[in-house]
């Protein structure tokens, strides 16, 4: 009887197929958390998280989370796009924001819905984009604004008649606090404010000259 000799095969993982052991997911770097399918790593989640909860992302503000951006911009487009949102990277003034998609052509679902600015606030809003437009064109590089200018400015464009001063201050007061929120200005001490250039995207020129137009013709209307 003739012998046989069978020779031993390495194991499967050794040659290279086959069965692998299953890696735990908290030992998976893939994996952020248990049943995660996302495919991009925690810093790039974090700046998508960011661009959809805030108005803006700021450079200077935000040094690491902007490098984060711009190397990951490509993906980070892509799945704002998923949405039907455009990112817009303004490398100049290192501000990154979002726009609503709209087409006539596309039903688009609306994600990002437009919280109109109340008159108080448009019309703080157009003094501090005056201002900067102003100062920015005299070769200022920071420009910066008083409370009580702005407030004294402001009330000019409400009725002179009206005595509830209180009010009208109270409202300005708030439309202050609500840019400020947004990042269009800064407290740098009581009462004073660094405008910020989060002003022009919020305002554009165009913009500022049909709200002066407007104001200018409120204002004629309002002495007749």
């Amino acid at each position: 009887m003739t012998e046989t000799t069978v020779e031993q095969q390495p194991p499967a993982e050794e040659a290279g197929g086959g069965f692998i052991d299953p890696v735990p997911m908290e030992e998976d770097p893939a994996q952020l958390f248990a049943g995660d399918s996302g495919t991009l790593d925690a810093a790039v989640r974090r700046v998508l998280v960011r661009l959809l909860q805030r108005r803006f992302l700021v450079a200077d503000r935000n040094p690491s989370q902007w490098r984060t951006l711009l190397e990951n911009q490509q993906v980070i487009e892509s799945r704002l796009h998923d949405l039907f949102v455009h990112l817009v990277v303004d490398h100049d003034r290192g501000i990154a924001y979002k726009k609503q998609v709209r087409s006539a052509e596309l039903d688009v679902p609306i994600l990002l819905k437009d919280d109109p600015y109340s008159r108080a606030e448009t019309l703080v809003l157009v003094h501090l984009r005056t201002v900067f437009q102003r100062e920015r064109g005299a070769g200022e590089a920071s420009v910066r604004v008083d409370v009580e200018e702005v407030e004294q400015t402001v009330l000019t464009f409400f009725d002179p008649d009206d005595k509830n001063l209180a009010a009208r201050q109270t409202e300005i007061r708030n439309a202050v606090r609500r840019l400020e929120k947004e990042g269009l200005i800064e407290e740098e001490s009581e009462g004073r404010y660094r405008v910020t250039p989060l002003v022009e995207i919020v305002l554009s020129n165009e913009r500022l000259v049909e709200l002066r137009d407007w104001l200018r013709r409120q204002n004629e209307e309002d002495q007749r």
